[in-house]
């Protein structure tokens, strides 16, 4: 049996997954089930993937999945799906010729996604990408460059511009499922948006990955690890090196 907070957030992720195919950012996920803290759904999740209701997929950070849902939900939840399709038809987006279709598609994209079913030969491509080593202060991201080091990562997980690819150090960002070791992958742009987690230099020589947040002449980096604090700093002491784009993981 599922506590409230339980249901309330499987929904939301179903919710949101059946609809855009992305999962809600943990910012997201705690103001809609009421919490104060990341930390709290860290806690939801892996409850929830230990009772079997939830996966977590290692391609990149923030991939959820839906492995199954209590039957009450399940009743409730399915014809949510039939408005979506609809809507695309309605506005000319191009979407399978049935709504069976449509389904079938996105649970097709699902297993695609978590390795359950091969890779179409497109799919299965992958571009090489300078690995520039372990972040660590001291270091601006120029300096971590070995030219010898690339990690090949799937082509379908880039788009247009230049990518360069980390080595995670450390747990600070932990509740958004970046842990010691990952290999992050980040677009390079000296540009970001509120919310998205970037490569920061700070003061010219301390790199880190966090969360942005810019209000006025100062900006926020957020850790997502409730034992480490969100430092603030003036917007001329921060400069975006890149943001994230995707993760890879071994086990």
């Amino acid at each position: 049996m599922l506590t409230t907070k339980q249901r309330d957030l499987l929904l939301l992720i179903h919710t949101r997954l059946s609809e855009s195919g992305v999962a809600p950012s943990f910012d997201e996920m705690k103001d809609s089930v009421g919490l104060k803290s990341k930390s709290g759904i860290h806690r939801l999740i892996t409850a929830l993937e230990e009772r079997g209701f939830l996966r977590r997929l290692p391609q990149r950070a923030r991939a959820l999945e839906v492995v199954r849902l209590p039957d009450d939900l399940a009743a409730s939840a399915a014809p949510a799906k039939a408005p979506r399709y609809q809507e695309l038809r309605s506005k000319g987006v191009p979407a399978p010729t049935s709504l069976n279709a449509f389904r079938e598609k996105k649970a097709s994209d699902m297993l695609r996604r978590s390795g359950l079913i091969p890779l179409a030969k497109s799919e299965q491509e992958s571009v090489s990408l300078p690995l520039y080593g372990r972040i660590a202060a001291g270091l601006p991201i120029e300096a971590l460059r070995d030219e010898t080091s690339r990690l090949d990562v799937p082509a379908n997980m880039l788009g247009s511009g230049d990518y360069y690819a980390l080595e995670v150090s450390g747990d600070s960002m932990i509740d958004e499922g970046i842990m010691d070791g990952d290999m992050v992958v980040i677009q390079r742009t000296d540009q970001a948006h509120n919310g998205e987690i970037v490569v920061a230099l700070v003061d010219g020589f301390d790199v880190t990955l966090k969360r942005f947040r810019k209000q006025g002449d100062s900006v926020a980096l957020e850790p997502a690890n409730r034992n480490y604090e969100t430092r603030v700093f003036n917007a001329g002491q921060v400069a975006v090196q890149g943001r994230l784009v995707g993760l890879l993981r071994n086990y």
